[in-house]
């Protein structure tokens, strides 16, 4: 009888059937830091069963199933009638329903509201991020609106609804709906001033007709959108439903969608507008940046928490994998070297966690304090965490060797998606352009952040002298537009490093602060110094499978 060449030994099982919110000490010690006494085991509660359906098997399949089949469009019925509808895989929505009724979309009107959804966000992202977008649209439509009381009060409701309805109905007879953003032309990009789109008035106040095509759509299949176009007092915001209270459809037309690097699951697309496209002003005419861009600022939040989702769940595979692997002898997360490795990236992971709570715990505060850091400290995040996230990624899917190389591990799917949240809401020079725009403009912006960074200060000494070499920077404005990212990236390390000092585990803060501003690191990942205790900052790292 032939001997058996395919027995499976050395094999990590999956990581499946484990509770994502459990498992992350950084994200459960910074809900119980932010969260009220008398409502944290209600928020707990919330989380945990968020968190275990994130890592169940039937979540995982959803994502799968979702990423293998893209969204298609279809412009047009069997009867040739223009319909403009986006078909998605019924894991798509399933992914989308359990999130819309767990809350996520909804952080504006309950107590603690962004600091659990903004968790709530990190968790359910590491199940499949390509659905989020439409979540974090309709969560960061909700602050544009209410430059108009009366489109808040008719649209907010809905908005933050527990309820997800697919189909496209008129809003009054939904008990949810969804909201996308079109702000880019393709002859501008991130310059939206320099947008073509007109905006015809017509003669019931607010009303008009649009006439335009947006190279970028996010959520073509949503229920309503904010777009900006030029009306005769400028650049405006607009409310643009997809079907008219009449029940009739709007003029929408989806020219194609977009096939994009990652983030298959979700759809962008390109739109027009043919001069019979119904909106409603949103804020006065010529006001439309000032206007939407509290919703470009909510949405950069969940770049940062998308990002910092991204590479939990990055590392949470590199860890889980080295635990069960042996090579040379023993298990791989016992080897030095690569302990090193594990260890580096769980600091980043846990830095880019910790400061997306923090400001999410600022959004829910009313403090002007708070109100103030968060001007510089959501782009200056957005700029760091967000390109932090593909090396993470990419040097975690090394952890597994080949496997991670092959599509069925997953990690495959997470690098695709890992440089999505730099470019998304502003890019990096955007980003640091802006943060010298708070510099120059607010100065309280400046001193509420250094006011953050400061009661840190005596903690640690290389903490201390990147808080002097940052001070010094700001002192220095020869040549500043050029320096705009190196100033950007030392403010978010500091602000890093701040918060772990505060509220991390010794080794943890130890560990940040020797490599990331001491410069006791090389350039790559897994070259920390190996005195410090490596081994409790991997340990801390490791998802627990029950």
């Amino acid at each position: 009888m032939a001997a058996s060449t395919h027995t499976v030994t050395n094999q990590p099982p999956p990581l499946v059937g484990y509770d994502v919110f459990a498992s992350d000490a950084a994200l459960t010690e910074g809900v119980t830091r932010y969260v009220a006494d008398d409502r944290l085991d209600e928020v707990r509660e919330e989380l945990t069963r968020l968190g275990q359906a994130a890592g169940s098997a039937h979540a995982q399949q959803w994502g799968g199933q979702a990423n293998a089949h893209p969204p298609a469009l279809r412009t047009h019925d069997r009867y040739g009638h223009r319909i403009d509808e986006v078909e998605f895989h019924p894991a798509w929505h399933r992914l989308l329903g359990h999130a819309v009724t767990a809350g996520l979309t909804d952080a504006w009107s309950r107590p603690d509201g962004h600091l659990r959804r903004t968790a709530g966000f990190l968790l359910w992202t590491q199940a499949e991020a390509g659905h989020t977008c439409p979540l974090s649209m309709t969560h960061a439509a909700v602050p544009a609106l209410r430059a108009d009381p009366e489109l808040a009060a008719r649209w907010e409701p809905l908005l933050t609804s527990h309820i997800y309805e697919q189909e496209l109905r008129p809003p009054a007879e939904k008990g949810g709906v969804l909201a996308g953003m079109a702000m880019t032309e393709k002859q501008g990009g991130s310059d939206v001033r320099t947008n073509t789109t007109h905006a015809e008035p017509l003669a019931a106040p607010g009303e008009y007709l649009l006439t335009g095509h947006k190279w970028f759509c996010s959520a073509p299949m949503s229920d309503v959108f904010l777009v900006l176009a030029q009306a005769p007092g400028g650049l405006t915001c607009f409310l643009l439903p997809r079907v008219l209270p009449d029940g009739t459809r709007n003029s929408f037309r989806i020219q194609r969608l977009k096939d994009k690097l990652g983030n298959r699951a979700n759809a962008s697309a390109e739109i027009e507008f043919d001069g019979r496209t119904w909106a409603q002003r949103v804020g006065e005419e010529g006001r439309g940046v000032a206007t939407i861009i509290e919703m470009v600022a909510a949405t950069r939040l969940d770049c940062v928490t998308g990002a910092a989702a991204v590479m939990r769940q990055a590392v949470a595979q590199a860890v889980h994998h080295c635990a069960y692997r042996e090579a040379f002898g023993g298990p791989l997360i016992d080897k030095p070297l690569m302990r090193n490795v594990l260890a580096d990236l769980a600091l980043e992971s846990e830095a880019a966690t910790t400061l997306a709570l923090r400001l999410a715990a600022a959004y829910d505060s009313d403090s002007e304090h708070d109100r103030h850091l968060l001007r510089l400290a959501v782009p200056a995040a957005k700029y760091w965490v967000t390109k932090r996230c593909t090396p993470v990624t990419a040097e975690a899917l090394e952890c597994l060797g080949g496997n991670g190389y092959v599509e069925e591990s997953g990690m495959p799917r997470l690098l695709r998606e890992a440089p999505l949240n730099s470019i998304w809401e502003g890019s990096g020079n955007v980003q640091a352009l802006d943060v010298l725009r708070a510099l120059q403009r607010e100065p309280a912006a400046l001193n509420a952040c250094l006011t953050e960074i400061g009661t840190a200060r005596g903690a640690d000494h290389r903490l201390d002298r990147a808080i002097k070499g940052l001070l010094t920077e700001l002192a220095d404005l020869d040549g500043i537009e050029a320096r705009a990212r190196r100033l950007t990236e030392r403010l978010a390390l500091v602000l890093q490093g701040s918060l772990l000092v505060r509220h991390a585990p010794p080794e943890v803060a130890d560990a940040f602060c020797a490599s990331r501003l001491g410069g006791d690191a090389g350039a790559a990942f897994g070259t920390l110094p190996h005195t410090l205790d490596l081994a409790s900052v991997v340990a801390r790292a490791r998802p627990v499978v029950r």
